[in-house]
């Protein structure tokens, strides 16, 4: 750790793995109703659980991606993080919001909609703390010694995460005109901004580790961010099938939907190439199976299995 603000990190990391268990704990909550095992009905029904374990997965993934950033932006822009306190206090309101839905769901003083749980005021206040973290991160970039392609890509993807989060908060009294743009959220962040994201985090972890140029990384960098951009802008078609929407969306979607593995693929061969390429024998074993596993499971996952219910 090259620079000391790079602390806020842990934090961040720490209360992501804190929802992520929380996520955990509500999954097997829901798996034991569904097969008869009703003991926590009257505490957690069903639908709270789901509810609360959407909302977890949503908390804990901007959690990571805040705290990947406030690690990885000073070290690529070689500069301090700007307003090191305003950070914890993001945090802290961060980790607030989410306690807060989390016993509005459990009291039923809210609920949001399918996918997008959080209800309408606590909406405005992730906003705001989004905008906080923006801020801080895009004022480091501007007053750093550098501005890499990695640091940029991250970066790109973080203000779309952001950009892409206002669609669900504005209100259609007509449904299908709500799914359509509900979607713009559920799927491009999916789809699109997140693997911006990961692909930025990704090539970080890569020049550290395996010691392979910067050039050649972001070489591959661009290319996954093409292939994410032209399949997963486009594969949000695959959700229109039932709304109503022109039926050019049923080929469009299930086309682009079928192309959407290959940013997956990509990440997992630039993992793989770039650890045989790579002449440094870096000492942390864990993180560099982790980072190799990273990419390969997510194509798996994301990938392959997300294929496999896309195609409408």
């Amino acid at each position: 750790m090259k620079y000391k603000t790079q602390k806020l990190a842990y934090w961040f990391f720490a209360l992501s793995m804190l929802l992520l268990t929380l996520q955990l704990v509500y999954g097997f909550i829901m798996g034991f109703a569904r097969i008869d095992m009703q003991g926590l009905h009257d505490i957690i029904p069903f639908n709270v659980a789901r509810a609360v374990h959407t909302n977890l997965l949503v908390m804990w993934l901007l959690s990571g991606f805040m705290g990947a950033a406030y690690y990885i932006i000073p070290e690529e822009a070689e500069h301090e993080l700007v307003a090191e306190k305003l950070g914890y206090i993001q945090l802290i309101s961060f980790a607030l919001v989410g306690v807060a839905a989390i016993v509005g769901f459990h009291f039923n003083i809210w609920e949001g909609r399918k996918f997008l749980e959080i209800p309408r005021p606590l909406d405005w206040l992730v906003v705001v703390n989004v905008l906080t973290f923006l801020g801080i991160i895009l004022t480091t970039l501007y007053k750093g010694k550098k501005r890499t392609t990695t640091a940029l890509v991250l970066t790109m993807g973080l203000v779309f995460a952001a950009l892409l989060y206002l669609p669900g908060m504005i209100w259609f009294d007509n449904q299908s005109i709500d799914s359509f743009f509900r979607w713009w959220v559920v799927h491009l962040w999916v789809e699109g901004v997140w693997e911006l994201i990961m692909g930025g985090i990704l090539a970080f972890l890569l020049i550290k580790i395996t010691g392979v140029d910067r050039e050649v990384i972001e070489k591959w960098l661009y290319v996954i961010v093409g292939l994410t951009f032209i399949s997963g802008i486009l594969g949000t078609g695959h959700h229109y099938y039932y709304i109503g929407a022109g039926k050019i969306w049923l080929i469009v979607g299930g086309v682009f939907s079928a192309l959407e593995p290959l940013a997956f693929l990509g990440m997992a061969l630039f993992a793989v190439a770039m650890y045989r390429k790579g002449e440094k024998r870096h000492p942390n074993k864990i993180a560099l199976s982790w980072t190799l596993g990273t990419a390969i499971v997510s194509f798996v996952g994301a990938g392959l299995l997300g294929f496999a219910h896309t195609i409408p």
